[in-house]
């Protein structure tokens, strides 16, 4: 579903659905946001993060993204939250399956790709670690901001690789289990949330080519970090779904 960016002026007089998001780069976060609109088929307007615009700040009480507003109801933040009202504003196609159970393995899998100590928490934290050590990772200026903002700790940053390591290696034994069983998904014969979740998140291992994700190049490079650990548990066939997720239900190339 293609959607404009606007300035957050007219964002605050508008009534439909707007979303701040980050500018310019593949943020999982932002990009399964949008991801989500688009499957659903819902028409919406970006407005991009900007931290020096205080109508923005006070407009969308935090000065962060993805923040997802419709009409005057309070903002949306965390992906959780943000999915729930896309659910309640458009039901069909639901992106969470019907039966409780696998609903509640739904919300698990989401949990460990976008939440707090999650696949994508974790390789920023890595990313953030490598950077304040000079081997890689995002440049010290930035890694200092997210640093404070996230939570590193010299123990924290050094265990981020581990942490990231083992959700990889349990996307990868859900993925191979389902392909053994007939489906290139991870929850049954469809498309959920959680696929767009992970398709998102490998950005911050293996961005996308510049031809269909024109991001800044610090950050890619930042993003392409690479280490012996983490490359062993990047097994192909999360890659392979990823591009799989943006050939059959995603957008390219990426809006940033």
């Amino acid at each position: 579903m293609p959607f404009e960016y606007i300035d957050v002026e007219t964002a605050v007089q508008r009534d439909g659905l707007r979303m701040v998001v980050v500018g310019g780069v593949p943020s999982p976060w932002s990009e399964a946001a949008k991801g989500i609109l688009h499957i659903k088929g819902i028409a919406w307007a970006a407005v991009r993060l900007a931290y020096d615009n205080e109508t923005l700040k006070q407009w969308a009480v935090e000065l962060s993204a993805p923040v997802l507003m419709v009409g005057q109801e309070r903002p949306r933040r965390g992906w959780a939250d943000i999915l729930l009202l896309a659910e309640r504003l458009v039901p069909t196609p639901s992106l969470l399956p019907e039966d409780p159970a696998q609903r509640a393995l739904a919300f698990g899998l989401a949990h460990e790709l976008c939440g707090e100590s999650g696949l994508g928490w974790s390789r920023r934290l890595q990313l953030i670690h490598a950077g304040l050590h000079n081997s890689g990772g995002f440049p010290e200026r930035v890694a200092k901001y997210l640093g404070k903002k996230y939570g590193h700790s010299p123990e924290a940053g050094a265990a981020a690789a581990k942490r990231a390591t083992a959700v990889l290696g349990m996307l990868t034994a859900r993925l191979k289990a389902q392909r053994e069983a007939g489906s290139p998904y991870y929850i049954g014969d469809s498309v959920t949330v959680v696929d767009v979740y992970s398709a998102s998140v490998l950005a911050l291992f293996r961005p996308l080519p510049h031809d269909v994700c024109p991001m800044d190049a610090g950050v890619r490079t930042a993003f392409e970090t690479r280490d012996p650990e983490t490359d062993a548990a990047l097994d192909p066939i999360l890659l392979e779904h990823r591009d799989l997720m943006y050939a059959r239900h995603l957008a390219l190339p990426l809006s940033l």
